[in-house]
């Protein structure tokens, strides 16, 4: 079997309190486009919303299950607990402009490995951080840079990145007492870099609005996921069945320090049921789903992007 190769992220789910406030701060702050508006595969009465840039590209993508009475999470050791965007070479005080202009609170600048970067907070109270980079681009967000784990023990999921997944280490900082491993997925792609920190402060994770449920990994095809499949039960990680998604196909397992983790097909794309140029203004149902449509689409609330 030739090795797969982990390109970067596929996308970010969290959990959100209700739906609209989120719309408003994605769409409309964030200037991401809503590519996907389907339910929750498990509970139908739910949202599942999908934001990413103009064509739901891998390595864009940021999904929320809102749930409107949702109790306010708290990230701790065991969960992911921050995502960032990259902002592409020279939109950096544009960005910082802007948010002082429409008096949107964020923190910083600041340094971390050599970038700047602010950091923001969304609807539910979920850090957003903006990075800037070196990389040229049209949009106002260039997709994923980065995504934080929290760990007790950073030594074990450090070793499942390098030894299995091909990430390197780049480097090591101590920040406001936040001890920060880089590592970095070959090649130059979206969201090619985990960051894990581990702090002495006390903490306990409590998953609920504003926190991130899990971190999926790209596969480019059916048969590297398979391969990841295969890989990681080799090296005492046993992964779920292949799990269709409609938009890909998925597989997960828990990382050493609790991290759900899951492994995401790009193909077919978020095109398969939707023009690309009117994708996430109707309702996308799983065919499950469809006899109950009347019905769902009553119980869900109305949505306006902004």
């Amino acid at each position: 079997m030739t090795r797969p190769v982990i390109p970067g992220i596929h996308h970010v789910t969290a959990i959100s309190g209700p739906a609209q406030a989120n719309v408003d701060f994605y769409t409309g702050t964030l200037r991401q486009r809503l590519v996907k508006k389907t339910v929750n595969f498990d509970a139908p009465d739910t949202y599942h919303l999908y934001y990413g840039d103009d064509v739901g590209t891998p390595g864009t993508i940021l999904t929320f299950f809102p749930f409107a009475d949702a109790a306010p999470g708290r990230a701790g050791p065991g969960m992911a607990s921050a995502f960032a965007y990259a902002v592409p070479k020279g939109g950096f005080q544009a960005w910082t402009d802007r948010l002082a202009q429409n008096a949107e609170d964020y923190e910083g600048p600041y340094e971390r490995f050599g970038q700047r970067l602010i950091t923001l907070w969304d609807a539910d109270g979920a850090p957003v951080e903006l990075v800037e980079t070196d990389r040229a681009g049209d949009a106002p967000l260039d997709g994923f840079h980065s995504v934080t784990l929290w760990e007790r023990d950073p030594d074990p999921t450090a070793r499942l990145l390098t030894e299995v997944f091909g990430y390197r280490a780049q480097g090591q900082e101590t920040d406001r007492g936040i001890e920060r491993l880089r590592l970095v997925a070959p090649g130059s792609e979206r969201g090619n870099i985990i960051d894990v920190i581990r702090t002495d402060t006390p903490a306990t994770a409590r998953p609920g609005a504003g926190t991130i449920h899990h971190v999926a990994l790209r596969a480019r095809s059916d048969m590297e996921q398979r391969d990841w499949q295969e890989l990681l039960a080799a090296h005492g990680h046993p992964t779920t069945p292949v799990i269709d998604r409609q938009y890909f196909n998925a597989i997960y397992f828990r990382e050493p320090g609790g991290v759900l983790f899951e492994i995401a097909t790009d193909p077919p794309g978020f095109a398969v049921d939707e023009p690309v140029a009117t994708l996430g203004q109707a309702l996308k149902l799983p065919p499950k789903y469809e006899a109950m449509r009347e019905r769902i689409t009553q119980i869900l609330p109305p949505l306006k992007v902004v």
